[in-house]
């Protein structure tokens, strides 16, 4: 997963947060109540992990081709 450990802007750790908020976004929940029950409050590390994209599958097929 190549999500950033802390928030670029105000140093709170985010990725703790991260396997919860995957997990239960893609079960279909909605990402403000998920945000809102993980207790991110600040609207920039909100927008870290609404716009974080996991790569980790698109990496590890790179060197495979």
């Amino acid at each position: 997963m190549l999500i950033p450990i802390r928030c670029f802007t105000c140093g709170s750790v985010i990725s703790a947060k991260w396997d919860e908020y995957k997990r239960r976004t893609d079960e279909g929940e909605r990402s403000k109540q998920v945000l809102d029950d993980l207790k991110v409050t600040r609207y920039c590390c909100r927008q870290m992990l609404i716009s974080s994209v996991d790569l980790t599958s698109d990496i590890a097929t790179v060197g495979n081709e």
